[in-house]
């Protein structure tokens, strides 16, 4: 598997944290209530935090050589 396809995967990995931390804070504004509702938020968040990370390092790793 090349460099290439590698971060490919990775951003796919990170796009799809991103998506998940929509969808658990929707689900927590919603339809939950007390402590089900912090814990969905704070996961959500999670997520949210390290999918853009992850995102953004590809971003700025740039294009790959070869």
């Amino acid at each position: 598997m090349s460099a290439a396809e590698i971060k490919e995967i990775i951003s796919f990995i990170g796009i799809g944290l991103l998506i998940l931390a929509i969808l658990f804070i929707q689900l927590g504004r919603r339809k939950l209530t007390g402590f089900l509702r912090f814990v969905t938020t704070f996961i959500a968040y999670v997520c949210l935090i390290i999918g853009a990370l992850i995102v953004f390092f590809i971003v700025v790793s740039g294009p790959t050589t070869g």
